[in-house]
C-alpha cells in the first residue's frame, strides 16, 4: 500500500504543549475511524510545520482525512523509495 508524507503548515507547532499535541492526536484518530483504509504512522513536529507519515490507498483519502480532522494538508507526497545509511553498503 502506498506511503505518503503530508506537510502541514501549523504556525507555532513546535511550541505546542504535550496537552495540545495529545488533543491534536485524538482529533486525528477520531477522523481516522471513518477512514479504516488509512493508517497514521507518525508525525515530526518542527517550528511551524508537521510532517506526517501515512499509509493510504490514495491521496484522495489523505485529503479526506485532512477535511474531516480540520488539519491542513499543504503538500502531499507519495514516498517512492526509502534509503538509509545501510543503502550505502
Amino acid at each position: 500500500m502506498p506511503k505518503f508524507v503530508i506537510e502541514r503548515e501549523i504556525p507555532g507547532a513546535g511550541t505546542l504543549s504535550e496537552r495540545d499535541l495529545k488533543a491534536a492526536s485524538q482529533k486525528s484518530c477520531r477522523a481516522l475511524r471513518d477512514l479504516p483504509q488509512v493508517q497514521w504512522l507518525q508525525s515530526y513536529v518542527t517550528g511551524d510545520k508537521l510532517y506526517c507519515v501515512y499509509i493510504s490507498p490514495s491521496e484522495a483519502l489523505i485529503q479526506e482525512h485532512a477535511r474531516q480532522s480540520g488539519f491542513p494538508a499543504n503538500r502531499i507526497s507519495q514516498v517512492m523509495n526509502i534509503i538509509d545509511p545501510t543503502t550505502a553498503e
